[in-house]
């Protein structure tokens, strides 16, 4: 299956329950149009990660996944050698009084004892067509890192001393994602087709709350989105993503809420705050405060 258009985009993700907007939707259709990497940008929990998932599997691809943390490098990134493997070789050639150093090198650096790591595993041929290769929080790695990813990402290949140069025979469909704790290197960000993702509207947030916990009733669904909503204009140290709006939404639905209240506002705080001194902030009168700000904003 590929998109034929923006349209095309929005259902085939609609049908994997990731609802977006016209704006992502075109950019998404671009990248896989030009063969561009996407880059998506935005708070956590906005969703960066969870369209990479859901074009994987509208298309039918192999969802490849480098989760990016601080002090990775390049050798995590690509490919390790099974020193395990290789020591038991060893020993088992030195039992045998297989003295050949050249020979058993030869042998001991093949694909056999080769661990492939995302990026390798991205260039090599998948069932299906080529994979969708998720870079996911690339700010939380460092430039030297970023340099080597931009050589990579611009002739889709990457060379291993012992074995040669591997050049994806099709290239991944490459998409990134941060959470802005740094900035990116413009060279980077430059290969690639940009979208901040921020959060959605009151209606968009409905839906995707449709999509993702449909068992929870229209009146509810509405009370949580304009409380959620309303809670991001507080200043909160981390603000709650649509992540946790489906989360709370969850929860509640676990213990048979009808409507809410500011004793189960209370209770069930730690579903869409993850920081104490922001839940300390909704304590005492507040909660009913925004609560009653927030059912006072809902669209009629």
């Amino acid at each position: 299956m590929e998109f034929d258009s923006i349209d095309a985009v929005q259902a085939g993700l609609a049908k994997q329950d990731y609802i977006c907007g016209r704006s992502l939707a075109t950019v998404t259709f671009l990248a896989l149009k030009l063969g561009r990497p996407l880059f998506l940008e935005g708070e956590a929990g906005t969703g960066k990660t969870e369209i990479a998932k859901a074009i994987a599997a509208a298309l039918g691809r192999r969802l490849i996944r480098l989760q990016c943390y601080e002090g990775l490098d390049a050798a995590s990134a690509v490919y390790e050698w099974n020193f395990a493997e290789q020591m038991i070789a060893i020993r088992a050639a030195e039992a045998t009084g297989n003295t050949d150093r050249n020979a058993l090198k030869s042998e001991l650096f093949t694909e056999d004892y080769l661990i492939e790591r995302p990026l390798l595993q991205a260039m090599r041929p998948q069932p299906g067509g080529a994979p969708v290769l998720l870079i996911d929080e690339l700010d939380r790695t460092d430039a030297p890192f970023e340099a080597f990813l931009l050589e990579a990402l611009s002739d889709f290949q990457v060379t291993i001393p012992e074995l040669g140069t591997i050049q994806a025979p099709e290239p991944p469909i490459v998409i990134l994602t941060s959470n802005r704790t740094r900035e990116v290197h413009d060279a980077l960000k430059r290969r690639c087709l940009y979208h901040w993702v921020d959060y959605p509207d009151f209606d968009r947030e409905i839906d995707i709350l449709h999509a993702r916990a449909p068992q929870a009733s229209a009146a509810l669904s509405r009370e949580v989105v304009a409380f959620v909503q309303r809670l991001r204009t507080e200043d909160l140290f981390k603000k709650p993503g649509v992540a946790e709006t489906i989360d709370w939404a969850k929860c509640l639905l676990a213990l048979d809420v009808i409507d809410l209240s500011p004793a189960v506002i209370a209770d069930t705080l730690g579903a869409i705050l993850k920081y104490q001194d922001d839940i300390q902030k909704l304590e005492g009168s507040k909660a009913k405060q925004i609560l009653d700000e927030a059912r006072a904003s809902i669209p009629v």
